[in-house]
């Protein structure tokens, strides 16, 4: 795979294809720039090499898909340049208009999934995108693991090369897959376990230890029958990690509250106490002290998922506290990923103290359980 440092781009119309995919207010006031700081580097490089830039990014939630236009006044600032929006850019007219702008002007394209064509990966939107340019840098890791054609259609038509950031996403995952220093730990929680298992099967290949999170366990002790009331919809998938394995590493103890929080009700207590009107919330006293005793040895720490509801201040400490620990270990690689943990890191203000923060969610759970990565297979 060549790298961006590989091309010549001055003079050229560089499409880059960032994930400028970010949380908003109701007033569509951008809530953290995370992800679109992390791509600037790049974008800076590609000043620097005098290219023409054109970015392309999608921008929605569950709910509604979002103009990409409300982004300009953050993307002026960060960058220093002036934003031209193209909000029709499959006119025939748009390179034209593109190769006539001026140095101190970047392209926006219009958000890529207000076409259905995008997700569908149509060979003919892919073609039109590209004819926009004459180069792609892939700068959005965390969408590599979707088959978009601005992903993987792109390609087909361009040069293509990484970004600096996806560049390095790939380097700092692969090496902690093949060569990570001794002891590694890996930490895994979250609740939505169904999206993990792959993830988990592998990581138990490569890790020393393996920590899971309240919610995790939850899932684990249901399935073996050690709590009741639980419905278990990935309970085939969960039957394939033996929980007897020693590098599993489940939690002895959590903060446990009723289902719907709507008393003020809350006890600490094993995982296998748990009745069916309770479930647990954040990991308890007696497994924050036994993980953390785990991470104070560890050379290579990798997180992704919190340890329980951490938004709730009733229910942080247990992800507040192993944030901690792992940023105490001096000596170890500390890499996290996935937007609740970063989250969780920004709100303890311990973003500068890891080593590496993934912009990827699911594409780092993917890349974790050992998948090659559609929008990455697809760079030449």
């Amino acid at each position: 795979m060549k790298k961006i440092q590989d091309l010549k781009f001055k003079g050229k119309n560089v499409l880059v294809r960032c994930d400028f995919n970010v949380p908003l207010s109701k007033e569509g006031k951008v809530l953290d720039d995370f992800r679109i700081k992390q791509a600037l580097p790049t974008i800076k490089y590609l000043i620097e090499k005098e290219a023409r830039i054109i970015l392309m990014s999608h921008l929605e939630t569950k709910e509604k898909t979002f103009s990409l236009k409300i982004l300009i006044p953050l993307l002026e600032e960060l960058l220093g340049k002036k934003i031209q929006f193209f909000p029709s850019y499959l006119k025939k007219d748009t390179r034209k208009k593109i190769d006539s702008m001026g140095p101190d002007c970047i392209a926006l394209l219009e958000n890529l999934r207000f076409h259905k064509e995008e997700k569908e990966n149509d060979k003919d939107f892919a073609k039109k995108i590209s004819e926009l340019g004459d180069v792609f840098v892939n700068e959005a890791f965390s969408s590599c693991h979707r088959s978009h054609a601005s992903i993987v259609g792109i390609p087909n038509y361009l040069p293509a090369v990484p970004g600096l950031l996806l560049e390095k996403e790939i380097r700092v995952f692969s090496n902690i897959l093949k060569k990570p220093k001794r002891p590694f730990v890996a930490i895994i929680g979250g609740i939505k376990i169904g999206t993990k298992i792959k993830t988990i099967l592998n990581i138990l290949k490569v890790a020393d230890h393996l920590l899971l999170s309240s919610k995790m366990g939850e899932v684990f002790f249901a399935q073996k029958k050690l709590i009741v009331g639980r419905d278990i919809a990935e309970e085939k998938l969960v039957e394939q990690i033996n929980i007897a394995n020693t590098k599993l590493h489940l939690p002895l103890d959590g903060m446990i509250a009723l289902k719907d929080l709507k008393e003020d009700y809350l006890r600490v207590g094993g995982i296998g106490t748990l009745r069916k009107e309770e479930s647990v919330f954040d990991i308890g006293p007696e497994s924050i002290k036994s993980f953390k005793e785990i991470i104070q040895k560890a050379k290579t720490i990798l997180w992704n998922g919190p340890m329980g509801m951490y938004e709730n201040k009733k229910f942080e400490h247990g992800t507040r506290e192993l944030a901690k620990a792992i940023t105490r270990n001096h000596m170890a690689l500390k890499v996290a990923g996935g937007g609740e943990t970063v989250s969780a890191i920004k709100k303890f203000n311990l973003t500068k103290r890891f080593d590496f923060l993934s912009t990827g969610g699911g594409a780092m759970l993917e890349f974790l359980a050992g998948e090659k990565l559609p929008g990455i297979k697809a760079l030449h």
